[in-house]
């Protein structure tokens, strides 16, 4: 029997951890099993190849809202080309209504739900048999005798019966490598997932520090964790900050998601001795109303992260990205401009603009009519509108939202940006629907730009604004010149500078 695990990971970078798992719990059942790992840039032929010249019996795909629609077409393509194939899915994207999604895809022989790990290894055990037993496998939605059968959900496996897979694949060095220390949440946002685990599991502290030291020896360039909450236990999370102080290499950088309100003077302190580049941290503010943040169960102590976040952008030594979500609750477009404002001031390495997803299991899928939200019906399931917001005034925060990833989050024009945002509007958000009406009106957006072009864009912008806003002109393409210089290489620069500031 040869077996395949599989997925579309959103970029080259990426790998996919919970395939690692897989492969990992198999035992000595792993030798009939490959592991392969493509992304969603992939054309779709090349896939298919790929899989059908390798002649497999079982083909598994681990399954999320960015890949699903593809993995579909790629699952039905592959059946009929082989219909013995035995096409498995697992992930967060399949692992509910489990019974309609068989129905409406009858190309899917075994839908694995929840945790994997031992599921897996059950089912890859009873699949060496002449005739497979997958009554008994807890997690199992399956078909046999032309009807489909829903087997009990496992209980939550124990941390310390989940392995370490790194020790069994090599080391993927061009990629961000993805790491777990814990499964759950302490929070029960509505709009996420982790919010249907009622408990925290977390390996043992010795384990997780010997498990680092492995990245650590292998000079791993990033390690992502997967925790949802990185510092759910203060004391737990300052020691492993420590370590990694402590053991720093030099090279490999961590990336954390953080609780702001439950970081400490403490853990705010020895941050001050980490490395410049060692952590990135990531913070999801997501609103700053307080109705809003009850509505979908988070705390709101915005005065709190407001003050955790300033010190670790004082710090200066690690990487802070924030995150706000347009769609929830209670927080129409003027109440958004409010959070887009308060949060931007904050000054983050990167602030993302995120649309509410309404996804499969989550609380506030239940909550659709009460909030009369519309979404799209297929993967990611992004809102469209809803009680609060029209979905024209979605599409403004979408336009807002490429402006913001060009210009902000992909760096380069640290001191126009300053300026522009205070003294050419009203506030940072007016900013930036101003220039993403007037780089949408000139048609920027019909195509893609090199980094240059964007100077060029922004200078067009200011010569605009000079008919409103006299100096405005002269000083953008100061401060734009020293934005280019500090961010460019010379001879880009000198060849840029050599053609002038000359206007699409």
């Amino acid at each position: 029997m040869r077996v395949l695990i599989t997925t579309l990971n959103s970029k080259y970078i990426h790998s996919n951890l919970a395939l690692k798992y897989l492969y990992a719990s198999a035992g000595e059942n792993r030798r009939c099993i490959e592991l392969k790992e493509f992304t969603i840039n992939n054309d779709d032929d090349y896939v298919f190849t790929e899989i059908m010249r390798n002649k497999y019996d079982v083909i598994c795909f681990s399954c999320y809202i960015w890949n699903i629609q593809r993995i579909l077409v790629l699952a039905e393509t592959i059946k009929k080309a082989k219909w013995k194939t035995r096409i498995v899915v697992g992930g967060p994207e399949v692992s509910f209504e489990t019974v309609e999604f068989m129905k409406e895809n009858p190309f899917i022989d075994i839908v694995i739900s929840g945790e994997g790990e031992k599921a897996f290894a059950e089912l890859m055990e009873t699949m060496q048999a002449q005739e497979p037993q997958l009554q008994s496998i807890k997690g199992l939605t399956y078909r046999a005798a032309g009807k489909i059968y829903v087997n009990t959900l496992a209980e939550p496996m124990s941390m310390a019966d989940v392995p370490f897979p790194y020790l069994m694949l090599p080391i993927e060095e061009d990629k961000v490598l993805y790491y777990e220390s814990a499964r759950g949440c302490p929070y029960r946002c509505t709009y996420c997932l982790s919010s249907i685990e009622k408990t925290m599991r977390s390996l043992d502290l010795d384990r997780v520090k010997s498990e680092l030291d492995y990245f650590l020896f292998k000079k791993v360039r990033q390690v992502k964790f997967v925790d949802r909450t990185f510092n759910w236990n203060t004391e737990r999370a300052y020691e492993l900050v420590r370590y990694l102080i402590g053991n720093d290499n030099g090279i490999t950088n961590f990336h954390m998601e953080l609780c702001a309100e439950l970081v400490d003077e403490a853990l705010l302190q020895l941050l001050c001795s980490a490395r410049k580049g060692l952590f990135q941290f990531e913070i999801g503010i997501q609103s700053v109303n307080p109705r809003t943040l009850k509505a979908v169960h988070r705390n709101g102590d915005f005065e709190k992260v407001r003050q955790v976040v300033q010190k670790l952008v004082a710090n200066g030594n690690s990487h802070i990205h924030l995150d706000l979500i347009a769609g929830l609750p209670y927080e129409d477009f003027a109440s958004f401009k409010n959070s887009f404002n308060k949060v931007y001031e904050l000054k983050a390495d990167n602030l993302q603009l995120g649309f509410l997803k309404l996804l499969k299991g989550t609380p506030i899928r239940s909550q659709v009519e009460e909030f009369r939200y519309l979404y799209r019906e297929k993967a990611p399931y992004e809102f469209i509108s809803n009680a609060f917001m029209s979905s024209e005034e979605v599409v403004k925060l979408k336009m807002v939202e490429s402006i913001l990833d060009l210009y902000y989050n992909k760096g380069g024009f640290k001191e126009s940006l300053a300026y522009a945002t205070i003294e050419l509007a009203e506030t940072p958000y007016h900013f930036y629907e101003e220039f993403a009406n007037f780089y949408y009106l000139k048609g920027y957006q019909h195509r893609s730009h090199k980094k240059e072009d964007l100077y060029r864009i922004f200078l067009d912008y200011a010569a605009w604004k000079e008919r409103h806003q006299n100096g405005a002109l002269e000083k953008m393409r100061e401060l734009l010149s020293d934005d280019m210089d500090a961010c460019l290489n010379s001879e880009a620069v000198k060849k840029f500078k050599g053609k002038g500031w000359e206007i699409y």
